[in-house]
């Protein structure tokens, strides 16, 4: 066993991590050893550690499910794989099961969550199954000013929503409505963006609504100083002004809130798609008959398919979807401090651990 492999374990809820050395090179046929480059630090991790959220997998447990690096070693059949940089999905699919086979890889049962299900990326190496990797590009990364940690969070923060709108069915034309703007709703934003839409972002933090205002909001409103009614006519009269449809809006719950979930359904206008794509434990009280009598529809959005991922990667390279200025580095062994950090909304940014090593190897 090299020494320096290593992961930051979950012992129980709210128990300080730590750190413990292991083999990342006993490897099954299949399976790869990735390097980690960066893994980024999602709210579902503080969930599992401050909230109590059920893990798949019994303790103790590396979390981290925002994971890319470069692939160190391989087991039988996976040999191709050595020397690849990759993003991990953050669903893993096993890619044989019937709804597999049907493209419903999302609700695979035999599914593998880095941080979940098997350890995660809060470590120097992951251990995961190499169907479904992402390869990166680096050369296009370089060029687009990124490097291969940067480019971790679209793992999840990226990627599902990226699902999310494209599963939604927004083109040309389209008027999306993001609420929750930090996070995975500035990604939604964007990605909403990409697709031709015009987008209102709703947030309560007036510098997550000056950030997106900058990457592809057209409109911004203050769930602070609004209440839903108030919400609700402002981007009507927003769509009024600018020619866009009154009917069949693209509404987008990123906030992972109950204020938010409340907001968003109270959006819906006839033929209105809404995407669950946040997550909170707390209860909502909601009257359903609206579905009904608006002839609208609610999709809840659980990852991306990894076939997905290279066209949500692609907007990245593209300069489409901007990630440097919504994340941070950080050092992997200050995870405690980090952990609390995030907890506490101190961060403004989406934190990326980077592994020692691996900022040692980059200055080499």
């Amino acid at each position: 066993m090299q020494p320096s492999a290593y992961r930051w374990m979950m012992t129980a809820a709210n128990a300080p991590l730590t750190r413990v050395a292991f083999d990342p090179f006993a490897l099954a046929a299949g399976e790869v050893a990735v390097e980690v480059a960066g893994c980024g630090v999602c709210h579902t991790d503080l969930g599992y550690y401050y909230d109590g959220v059920r893990l798949n997998h019994a303790l103790p447990l590396a979390l981290g499910h925002e994971v890319s690096g470069r692939v160190a070693a391989a087991g039988a059949g996976a040999e191709s794989w050595v020397g690849k940089s990759v993003i991990v999905p953050a669903v893993l699919p096993c890619g044989e099961c019937e709804l597999c086979r049907r493209g419903r890889g999302t609700i695979c049962r035999r599914q593998k969550m880095p941080g979940n299900d098997i350890q995660g990326g809060f470590a120097t190496h992951i251990v995961v199954p190499a169907r479904g990797l992402c390869a990166v590009d680096e050369a296009r990364l370089n060029a687009a000013g990124l490097g291969l940690a940067d480019v971790s969070v679209v793992a999840d923060a990226l990627t599902t929503p990226y699902q999310a709108v494209k599963r939604a069915g927004i083109g040309p034309g389209s008027l999306a409505v993001v609420v929750g703007a930090g996070g995975i709703g500035g990604y939604a934003v964007q990605i909403a963006k990409a697709f031709g839409a015009t987008v209102v972002a709703i947030d309560v933090d007036a510098e997550k609504l000056a950030a997106v205002a900058r990457y592809g909001a057209s409109a911004t409103l203050s769930a602070h100083a609004m209440d839903g009614r108030a919400l609700k006519a402002a981007i009507q009269a927003f769509a009024k002004e600018r020619h866009l449809p009154d009917t069949e809006w693209f509404i987008f719950e990123c906030s992972g809130t109950a204020a938010g979930q409340l907001t968003a359904y109270g959006l819906l206008v006839h033929g209105a798609t809404l995407s669950v794509v946040g997550f909170t434990l707390d209860k909502v009280e909601l009257r359903l008959s609206n579905l009904m009598a608006f002839d609208a529809r609610a999709f809840g959005n659980w990852g991306c398919p990894p076939e997905l991922y290279p066209s949500a990667l692609e907007l990245v390279l593209d300069g489409k979807v901007q990630v440097k200025p919504f994340v941070e580095h950080r050092p992997l062994d200050e995870i405690n401090a980090v952990f609390d950090a995030v907890h506490r909304h101190e961060l403004k940014r989406r934190a990326v651990l980077v592994p020692t090593a691996w900022c040692q190897k980059q200055r080499g």
